[in-house]
């Protein structure tokens, strides 16, 4: 049989992005009559807007058209379930870069400076940014929620031990390749084509519609390929969208809006920045008899998605440990910033953080290597401890064997002991080493969107042509989407092309998010190649008089019983000479999920994915630098549907998840704005911070227990949250300074300002510190 699933083929445009032949957004042929467009932004944080004068920049040289929430002939307001978010502001501002109207000019350059003209007089306003003043004030975008199991309060008062502290997660800036862009084209009679940098094409046409005042069956969104996304595509390409297509329809012009990387990340929210404060009792082996956990998030001005993501936080609250007696509280702070929004794991490494660090902070009390602290309070595999806290029982538990397997193999004990040794002869170099674990949810905990629909053409000269819902930003989804209808059908990959994601051909699509493009596109379009494949069983089992059971496809071949051995372009040339439909729509929903989101109970994901991660860092005490030296992995995908595409995000992942928790750093001045908004400013990690041994594994031979596609597990976000282990590798570090007597308080990222502060703190004020 060919088999096409479970090989490392490659990206199906890798020789594309190598040559630079991909086409992207800002490549596509322009008509000659094409605008540009620029948006006028606040200079305040909080004001409200006495006089918005705008006739100088309507004279500027190349302006063509100037739009105002005046102009938008449907509703001013991007969406979702609050509506609390405008297109364009009205009487008041509430972050430095709202948008306040845009222009569409004869060039990039002449529509950038005509913004600049606008004669603007503020009232201004206090303004905030301090999540926890927020919570004081009661600024919430959306009330807070809570999550309780057991009686944490009592076990707390009754456990032989107790600690309590706070920390600081800060958020993250997607940093996609390619910038947030949308290419509007109008069409005959009203119609819309854009071209949207978009994870979910379906939302960008809802936008569109609401804001244009016309139908979804009016506009179409397409997406061939985005340059990353990484969320910062799910719901924030609309307003991008919603500027081209107001500008487009006013003009009749086509208009494409695409923002440098300044204003992209003025405009666009980011990764959430939690504050979280722990009290946690427990037993003398450092098992946690009760937990409670205050979660404070920087939502920005509006909802956006911080209901799910802060959601998620809280049900990723346990990773991979039994919680019996938990009380979470989840704040999500309305502040002037940026409407914070999805970012790879969705709230579910801030949720993870918390909790390993807590377990950190036990170890260090009780003295004890972090890693049998975290093994004792692992989930259980006996029946006994294996309920999350959420009420779904965690019945494909492998996290014990993968953190077994890969302390061994890392040679995790040893190498622990050796820099024990070596930070007891080394007074300015010290060594830290840290394994942890991940236990990941997979589905999106909204039930509605676990759906996914493909649409399949076999042609008379066996070819086909493949289009899904999902969207590809370089993970490989279509690669893996077009190998599975390979397998289904049993043809080369070759004759499978896959066309741009697009809203006339697959409808009501959800995001290309929550790890599931693959598990949820890929049944989609096995679903439709099914269809064309018993069609074709039928066709010939009738004209070779053969029963159906002994029509087999194989290796591009389909053997009719002992009658007749055809090519599949054969059989399928037949096939529509005799008039058989060789095209089919595929649909597939998520089975067992349910959640109530008023208890926060119930089976919100369909599996879960684990994983592992040794790191070992090495940290120069006198000036806070660092090195990441080594990196172990081990991680669960299941039966992987392409292995090279598999490693290739865990090793993105995890990198990413390094930046995020040791360089990446948001900072806002005390005026509101946002200084990290330039690669000058904001540090991504370069190729020269990914560790010189870095061994990537997958777990071999678990198959998913759960029927997904060919019995993969997604790996999208995940891997993202094996970077915790470089996190703690530097805590350890950094409190060795002290002999672990003391909590460093170390706060994430982990700058190298922040490590030596940390470690400062330590040398002159250890009393300061509980122990």
């Amino acid at each position: 049989m060919n088999s096409s699933v479970g090989h490392s083929i490659r990206h199906e445009s890798a020789h594309l992005h190598v040559s630079g032949e991909a086409r992207y957004i800002d490549d596509l042929p322009e008509p000659k009559d094409t605008l540009y467009a620029a948006v006028g932004m606040s200079t305040q944080a909080h004001a409200e807007l006495r006089r918005v004068d705008l006739d100088r920049v309507r004279q500027a040289p190349g302006v063509v058209a100037v739009i105002t929430a005046a102009d938008i002939p449907g509703v001013n307001h991007m969406g979702g379930l609050f509506a609390d978010e405008s297109v364009f502001a009205v009487e008041r501002v509430e972050y430095i870069g709202q948008s306040l109207f845009a222009v569409a000019a004869v060039s990039v350059e002449a529509a950038r400076r005509a913004v600049l003209l606008a004669d603007i007089d503020y009232a201004v306003l206090a303004h905030n940014l301090d999540i926890r003043q927020a919570v004081a004030a009661g600024h919430q975008v959306m009330p807070p929620k809570q999550l309780q199991r057991g009686d944490a309060e009592t076990a707390l008062q009754h456990a032989p031990h107790t600690l309590q502290g706070q920390f600081q997660l800060g958020g993250q800036e997607h940093f996609y390749l390619e910038g947030q862009i949308a290419f509007a084209q109008p069409k005959e009679n009203g119609d819309l084509l854009v071209y949207s940098s978009t994870q979910h094409p379906h939302h960008v046409q809802e936008m569109l519609a609401g804001v244009l005042g016309l139908t979804q069956k009016d506009i179409v969104v397409e997406c061939r390929r985005m340059g990353g996304a990484f969320g910062g595509k799910e719901s924030q390409p609309g307003f991008f969208a919603c500027v081209a297509a107001l500008l487009a329809t006013k003009t009749g012009r086509a208009v494409k809006y695409r923002v440098d990387r300044d204003d992209d990340m003025l405009l666009t929210g980011k990764r959430h920045c939690f504050d979280i404060v722990y009290a946690v009792g427990f037993e003398e082996s450092g098992l946690i008899s009760g937990i409670k956990l205050d979660y404070a998030s920087r939502c920005g001005i509006s909802a956006d998605l911080s209901g799910p993501v802060n959601d998620r936080s809280m049900f990723h609250a346990d990773n991979a440990y039994f919680l019996e007696n938990v009380a979470i509280i989840s704040h999500r702070c309305k502040t002037n910033s940026q409407s914070n929004t999805a970012f790879r794991g969705f709230g579910g490494p801030q949720g993870m953080m918390a909790i390993e660090y807590v377990l950190d902070e036990i170890a260090r009390y009780l003295q004890l290597d972090p890693l049998v602290v975290r093994q004792r309070n692992f989930y259980r595999t006996d029946g006994s401890r294996d309920v999350t806290q959420y009420g779904m029982k965690v019945a494909d538990n492998i996290i014990h064997e993968i953190v077994a397997e890969l302390a061994e193999t890392a040679d995790y004990t040893a190498r622990r002991q050796a820099i024990q040794a070596f930070n007891a002869a080394n007074p300015y170099l010290k060594k830290g080493i840290a394994l942890t674990p991940v236990k990941f949810g997979i589905s999106f905990t909204a039930t509605h969107l676990n759906q996914a629909g493909a649409l399949l053409h076999v042609y008379s000269d066996g070819t086909v042509q493949l289009n899904h819902g999902g969207t590809e930003m370089g993970q490989g989804l279509y690669t893996k989407v077009a190998q599975v209808v390979a397998e289904t059908l049993q043809i080369a990959l070759a004759d499978i092309r896959c066309t741009a994601t697009s809203t006339e051909k697959v409808p009501n699509a959800s995001a290309t998010a929550a790890s599931s493009g693959a598990d949820l596109n890929g049944m989609a379009a096995r679903d439709a190649a099914q269809t064309i494949k018993q069609r074709l069983i039928r066709f010939a089992a009738e004209q070779y008089a053969v029963a159906a059971e002994h029509i087999v496809f194989a290796n591009g071949r389909v053997h009719i019983g002992d009658v007749a051995n055809l090519s599949f372009a054969e059989l399928a040339h037949q096939a529509w000479f005799q008039r058989v439909s060789l095209s089919a729509t595929g649909f597939y929903r998520t089975p067992k999920i349910h959640y109530d989101p008023h208890t926060l109970s119930g089976r919100p994901f369909y599996y879960f994915a684990y994983g592992a991660a040794v790191s070992e860092v090495l940290v120069d005490t006198l000036t806070g630098e660092y090195t990441l030296q080594r990196v172990d992995i081990l991680h669960d995908v299941g039966n992987s549907l392409n292995p090279a595409l598999d490693i290739g995000q865990i090793e993105g992942g995890f990198v990413q998840g390094t930046g995020w928790l040791t360089t990446e750093q948001l900072y806002w001045n005390a005026a509101g704005r946002l200084l990290t908004h330039a690669p000058s400013t904001y540090k991504i990690p370069l190729a020269e911070d990914v560790p010189a041994m870095f061994k990537v594994s997958l777990v071999n031979k678990k198959p998913n227990p759960e029927d997904t596609i060919y019995r993969s597990k997604a790996v999208g976000e995940p891997p993202l949250m094996l970077a915790m282990s470089v996190f703690y590798a530097l805590k350890y570090a950094v409190e060795s300074v002290a002999a672990h007597r003391y909590s460093s308080r170390l706060n994430a990222p982990a700058t190298p300002e922040e490590v030596l502060l940390a470690i400062e703190r330590l040398q002159n004020q250890p009393e300061d510190f509980p122990a």
